[in-house]
């Protein structure tokens, strides 16, 4: 069904994960949809449980929702069916006919502009009903982000820097950055050189490590107005990973149609006591499933390249 192949086509351009594209969608029988966990593009090093793979997925599904919202169809979605085939982790059922929705067209027209910038922000305190409205979309999609206090940031800096110290200490991870950084990517996954920083920048949280420096050219700016929150819910279970993800691609385009940037810190995340950690700073009232970054991007710099994608025939059955 044409309408499908295009909600697909719309989900191509979700984040995900060092851009590993981890999903794979199944035009089924009755006007459905399936999404569905491709273990072939998972980090085994990093992300073992599908934590984050699950949550790229989530981005991609609420991708494919607006798409189809923006079209005028009214659907229902089931998230991790039970007794449902392995990796399988939502269905999308299309139900009717209805008037377009101008919110996911905006949503929609903002994706094709998302980028992952690691560059510094600009030093220019963030609107704060800009701030409210990004929050809301994430509350929206049945998750919190709590932004942190000055005090905060720097428990935040100090936990991003255990993440990277342990994680780079280990063969393992280093290799497996190598097989999905740098370069040009002609597989169409991973990111390339030109989206990694030329050198470190000089941000309050640092940025991970990335293997050899990248081609993004950036200035002496620091990020001193930069605001950092955690992503959290009630759950630890796929399911709350996935709404995370759905959370992420709903707050981050918001974020782009109001002229933001926002930028996934996934490393605090992928070490367990470095996890705990951010529970911790959360009171232990809830479960952290990333860290994200905040502020204006400079508008007289050139926007990071847009990273691979696969095409639709490579992720689409059916």
């Amino acid at each position: 069904m044409a309408v499908l192949r295009a909600a697909v086509d719309a989900a191509r351009s979700a984040p995900s994960v060092h851009n590993t594209q981890p999903w794979r969608w199944r035009i089924g029988d009755g006007d459905t949809l399936h999404l569905y966990a491709d273990r072939s593009r998972q980090l085994e090093v990093a992300d073992p449980d599908g934590r984050l793979l699950t949550e790229s997925c989530g981005a991609a599904l609420h991708h494919a929702r607006l798409a189809l919202a923006a079209a005028g169809w009214q659907f229902d979605v089931r998230r991790v069916p039970d007794g449902a085939p392995p990796d399988l982790l939502a269905t999308i059922a299309l139900t009717g006919r209805g008037e377009p929705d101008e919110h996911a067209r905006t949503l929609l027209d903002a994706a094709s502009s998302r980028r992952t910038d690691r560059r510094p922000v600009l030093d220019r305190p963030v609107d704060q009903a800009a701030l409210d409205t990004v929050v809301a979309a994430v509350v929206a999609e049945d998750t919190h982000l709590y932004l942190l206090r000055d005090d905060q940031v720097v428990d935040l800096t100090a936990a991003m820097s255990s993440a990277d110290r342990t994680e780079v200490g280990e063969e393992a991870h280093r290799a497996e950055i190598a097989r999905w950084v740098g370069g040009e990517r002609r597989d169409a996954t991973g990111i390339p050189a030109s989206a990694v920083p030329e050198r470190p920048p000089q941000t309050q949280v640092p940025t991970r490590y990335f293997g050899p420096p990248g081609t993004l050219a950036i200035d002496e700016r620091h990020d001193v107005a930069a605001v950092y929150g955690i992503l959290h819910g009630d759950n630890d279970t796929p399911r709350a990973w996935l709404r995370a993800g759905e959370a992420l691609s709903a707050g981050w385009l918001t974020a782009t149609a109001q002229g933001l940037a926002m930028l996934p810190i996934s490393a605090v995340v992928e070490v367990l006591p470095v996890r705990m950690a951010l529970r911790r700073m959360l009171s232990g009232l809830g479960y952290p499933y990333l860290a994200i970054r905040i502020g204006y991007p400079d508008p007289d710099a050139p926007a990071p390249p847009a990273t691979p994608r696969l095409a639709v025939d490579d992720i689409l059955e059916g």
